[in-house]
This record gives structure tokens, sequence and C-alpha cells, in this order.
């Protein structure tokens, strides 16, 4: 049967699967150690930043949709403990708390590494262009709620859930128009990059190599993300 005949239809749920395999991909990668996520999805009605540590992506082109992933406090200084660990630092010179900017750079570049994973698969299997936003990592140490509005037309929203190696949950939550792909004809997918040199390219644009002192100005993260966000 001609592909014509039953087209191939590539729904917001494969989109969401691709993407959390990129994160468990990049993570995997970067910290040596197993993150996995759960097998159930969650159908919720909005997208919220919420404490204690997160960060939000817009992403436009060829489908518009927004990203937010949101660590607790224990899976935050999991994940940046055992990349900067791999990376070389003594754990003598790691920061000893989730809202210090060293954690929030590190957690960004590796958000920035999972969106880059994710952006290059769109492009290799569903032959169109998507482009993201800077990560903008967030550290939330009060229970404030943030909606982020990503002017989508008609949006679906999805939850899923993360474990770490030592069982610490993190939470990816997705909102992006209603779409589908419908595979026209046949065709072979480009051949997907190393993620071992995809990390060592990021790395190689200046990952921590030691604790950053903390900014003069505590709140200024806070007031330009409030601000981008029109708030």
């Amino acid at each position: 049967m001609k592909i014509a005949d039953k087209p191939v239809v590539y729904g917001i749920e494969d989109i969401l699967t691709s993407l959390c395999n990129s994160v468990t991909r990049v993570l995997n990668k970067a910290t040596l150690s197993e993150i996995h996520y759960s097998g159930m999805v969650q159908r919720i009605s909005r997208t919220c930043l919420k404490p204690d540590i997160g960060c939000f992506v817009l992403f436009d082109g060829g489908f518009s949709g927004l990203v937010i992933i949101n660590f607790s406090a224990q899976a935050a200084m999991e994940l940046y403990s055992k990349y900067m660990l791999h990376m070389g630092m003594a754990r003598d010179d790691l920061a000893g708390s989730f809202t210090a900017d060293e954690v929030g750079n590190v957690m960004g570049e590796l958000m920035n590494q999972v969106l880059g994973d994710f952006t290059s698969k769109v492009h290799r299997e569903l032959q169109t262009h998507i482009t993201q936003s800077q990560p903008k990592m967030m550290a939330l140490n009060k229970q404030v709620l943030l909606s982020v509005d990503a002017n989508l037309d008609q949006p679906e929203a999805r939850r899923v859930t993360f474990y770490t190696a030592s069982n610490h949950l993190f939470y990816l939550e997705m909102a992006i128009d209603r779409t589908e792909f419908i595979k026209l004809y046949d065709f072979a997918p480009q051949e997907a990059p190393d993620p071992d040199a995809l990390i060592a390219q990021a790395n190689a644009h200046g990952a921590p190599a030691a604790p950053v002192a903390p900014a003069p100005a505590a709140l200024s993260d806070t007031d330009d993300l409030l601000k981008s966000l029109g708030m």
C-alpha cells in the first residue's frame, strides 16, 4: 500500500515523547546517571513556573509552543552536582544551595542543550524548523506561581513526571498549538548528531569551572523575568 493511501500522522503526544527523550538523552550523558520519565502523561489546563527552581522556553516556526521544567530543590542539586563533578569540579567547590547563581547558570545551560537536541530532531524527523528562546532559569523560594502566556491559538497542555537516579522529582510541562504532521511520502531522517559532541561543544562555550560569585543585586534576574512576562 502506498504511504499516500495510509498517511503516517505525528501528533502532540509524539512531539511530547520526542521532547521527553531529549531530556533523558542529554541529562543521562551530562550527569552519567539514569533519568527516566513516567509512562503516564497528564492533560492540564495551563502551564506554570513553580518552586523550587524552573525555567521556560518559547519556540516558534513550524509550530509554536512553550516548555516549562520545574525542579525540586533536591533534583536540581543532584543534577547540578553530578554534572559539575563529571566536569572535574571538586566536591568542596560545589554550591550549597539551589538558590545560588551558579546552580541556575548550570541548569539553564543543561536546558539549553536539551532544547537544542529537541529542535535538531524536529528538523530531521519532521522536516520543519523551529527556533527557541534562551532558557530563563528562576529560583523560587516562595510559594509563587507565574503563568506564562505563549499566545497560542488552540493550546494543548501536558505534564510529564521525571525521576532522577535518586528518585528526586522534576516536571516537564508543554503547551503547544493543536497540530498534526502527516507524512506525504517516505523519506529517511538525517543522521542524529553525537550527544557527546553536543555536550562537548556546549562545555567549550563556558560551563562554569569554579563557583561564581553571587550577583550584587539578587532581585535583578527576577525583575527582568517579570518584565519579560509583561508583569
